[in-house]
Parts: C-alpha cells; sequence; structure tokens
C-alpha cells in the first residue's frame, strides 16, 4: 500500500462518513450528497485493489499475511454498496446514517490493511 494514497482514502471515508452522520441526524434522506460521498470511497477502493495488485511486482510486498490483507479489501469493498442498496430501500433519515456509519467502518479498516502491509512480521 502506498502511505500518502491510504491516507488520502481515510480522509475521504471519514469526511463521508461524517457528512453522513450529520445529514442523517439532521433529518436528512439519502440524496445526490451523502450517496456520491459513498460512491468516491468506493472508487478509491477500488483504486486500492489495482495497486494492491501492482505493488507486490514493484517491490512492495506486504509484511504481513496476504490472505487478512485480502479479505480486509474485499470486505471493505463490499460495505459502500451495501449500504447504498440499503439506503436506496429504505429511503428513511436513519439509512442516511447508515451510510455514514458504513463510511467509518471502511476508514478503520483501512487502516488496519495499512498495518496488515507496513508494519506486521510474517
Amino acid at each position: 500500500m502506498i502511505l500518502w494514497f491510504t491516507i488520502a482514502q481515510l480522509i475521504v471515508a471519514i469526511l463521508a462518513g461524517l457528512l453522513g452522520i450529520v445529514l442523517g441526524l439532521a433529518g436528512r434522506r439519502p440524496s445526490d450528497l451523502s450517496v456520491g460521498g459513498l460512491a468516491l470511497v468506493e472508487l478509491l477502493l477500488v483504486a486500492q485493489i489495482v495497486i494492491a495488485i501492482v505493488a507486490p511486482f514493484a517491490g512492495n510486498p506486504p509484511t504481513g499475511s496476504l490472505l487478512e490483507f485480502w479479505v480486509y479489501l474485499v470486505s471493505a469493498a463490499l460495505i459502500p454498496p451495501a449500504a447504498v442498496a440499503w439506503a436506496l430501500l429504505e429511503r428513511s433519515r436513519w439509512s442516511t446514517v447508515i451510510m455514514g456509519v458504513a463510511a467509518l467502518a471502511v476508514a478503520v479498516m483501512l487502516w488496519r490493511m495499512q498495518a496488515i502491509w507496513t508494519i506486521q512480521v510474517a
């Protein structure tokens, strides 16, 4: 993983999460703004998948468990579409909060993926 890209992903995921929670608690239903935040998080996760495939060939192999890293990455990539699908089916203010919590969950998973890639010793 690339540290600056991970930090950028963390910032976007945290901002999208806070936005979703604030909008939901303010009574707003899912909108282009809240769904767009999660879409950006998902786009960055797809880019992270490409980086994770290319990085070992470029001399940046993971130091931790490769299986654990990929389970985290695939799981993180499935969370935003699931949250958006739920929000579009229910369309209540709590759906917007759920999307915010989903973005924050992705942020935590990204931090753990960075630790698996760089800190642990296999």
